[in-house]
């Protein structure tokens, strides 16, 4: 049974961690696995949304602990940690940078590197018996999978430190109060729900999708003034697309436009 699942239907790629008798708990496989679905479903034209998902009772639960455990006993440091640039950075990076948009369908808990990869994505749809815990410093651990990254974008410095300093669960209405939930559905309708938003994104104007993740990202880390030339490039890109000029053409004509991504 293959770790991880990929699935292109209606240009919408589904990407599904599959170990659910581990609660997808990210051995070596799944993490190489991953990283390479999430590759793939950045480079694949034929992609215009994505959808991360896991199979069973939880959504990702982190590291695989036990397989960790033999690690700590005969890999040395330099082998034994090499997976964080390896995997856990790459996918990161991949669900952070990719060039459409990213769904992630929180099906159960996420907990250390599986809700770090949540936060990664731009949209979090959770079941309403889903949550998150940033587990790391449980087991003695600093924070990896971007999480250092994303979630005082998210919720802020304070919060932030607050849930990595002392782990807990949180659950899917809480998560939805602080902003690390876009939106809370049954558990039975989540799989809907999250189809029915990667259809419409899939059918989005992508190419400026893209450009807006970039400008966002940019801004993160630059002034004002770069932040604003950075904006006029991307203008430039976009306004030079089919999708902007068909969808001026069918504004004026008062029809609904038509977008390809070009």
């Amino acid at each position: 049974m293959s770790p991880v699942t990929y699935e292109v239907k209606d240009q919408v790629a589904t990407i599904t961690l599959n170990r659910p008798e581990a609660r997808n708990a990210m051995d070596l496989f799944l993490k190489e696995a991953l990283r390479d679905a999430i590759r793939d479903a950045a480079t694949d034209e034929g992609v215009r949304c994505v959808v991360l998902t896991g199979n069973g009772p939880a959504f990702c639960v982190g590291q695989d602990l036990r397989e960790h455990a033999a690690a700590l006993q005969d890999k040395a440091p330099e082998e034994l940690w090499g997976t964080v640039p390896a995997h856990y950075n790459p996918i990161a990076q991949g669900l952070a940078t990719m060039p459409k948009p990213v769904i992630a369908a929180v099906n159960g808990i996420a907990a250390g590197a599986g809700a770090s990869m949540a936060f990664a994505c731009d949209f979090r749809l959770l079941a309403d018996t889903a949550g998150f815990n940033l587990a790391f410093a449980g087991v003695g651990l600093s924070c990896d999978t971007g999480s250092s990254w994303t979630l005082p974008r998210l919720i802020g410095h304070a919060r932030a430190i607050e849930l990595l300093l002392r782990p807990r669960t949180v659950s899917a209405e809480e998560a939805l109060t602080l902003g690390l939930a876009t939106e809370v559905v049954p558990a039975a309708g989540l799989a809907q729900a999250a189809a029915s938003l990667a259809r419409t994104l899939a059918a989005g104007p992508t190419a400026a999708y893209a450009a807006i993740r970039l400008s966002l990202a940019y801004s993160a880390n630059h002034s004002l003034d770069e932040s604003l030339a950075f904006e006029a490039d991307m203008m430039r890109a976009t306004g030079s697309t089919d999708d902007h000029r068909n969808s001026v053409a069918a504004f004026v004509a008062k029809q609904q436009p038509t977008f390809t991504g070009h």
